[in-house]
């Protein structure tokens, strides 16, 4: 246990130095960075950055930003990451995660994906447009054949949120 222990220490650590490092760089370009991760798969490490702005990002702007974290990691003596790694950079994709009350609220009006702990009226998960978000409820309004249904969830109830994308 020590040793998993230890290595999600180091991860973490890279995380918060790298996050430190491309700071500036990340908001002086206009982009929010949304994640950042350094994991292991398989063999190889991967340190992966999602970023957006308004609008979203496209190809040019990951393969830009990926030059800059390139230089600015490249430029730091020590190295803040020992080991070798793969650099990624991309967008955190249509389908989102709703992390916190903040990107909730953000997505009211939107398609969004909610899944629960345990089944509510029958159901394992919902998709609808999110109408709603306080402390304690999340309402949704949800196509069920030619009709709508409108449900209010408790919070405590719900395990994921994401956005989604309606077909």
């Amino acid at each position: 246990m020590d040793s998993i222990n230890k290595e999600v220490e180091a991860m973490s650590k890279v995380t918060e130095t790298v996050t430190e490092l491309t700071r500036d760089v990340i908001q002086k370009e206009g982009f929010e960075l949304f994640d950042l991760e350094f994991v292991k798969e398989g063999k190889n490490w991967f340190l992966r950055f999602y970023l957006d702005k308004p609008g979203g990002i496209d190809l040019d702007d990951c393969a830009f930003m990926s030059e800059k974290f390139s230089e600015i990691l490249d430029a730091q003596n020590p190295d803040p990451i020992p080991q070798a790694y793969f650099l990624e950079v991309s967008s955190p994709g249509a389908e989102r995660p709703l992390r916190n009350e903040e990107e909730l609220k953000a997505a009211i009006g939107s398609y969004v994906h909610l899944s629960f702990y345990q089944n509510i009226e029958g159901e394992k998960f919902l998709e609808g447009t999110l109408l709603s978000v306080d402390e304690e409820t999340v309402t949704l309004n949800v196509q069920i054949k030619t009709r709508t249904k409108e449900f209010t969830i408790e919070r405590k109830n719900i395990a994921k949120a994401r956005l989604a994308i309606k077909f």
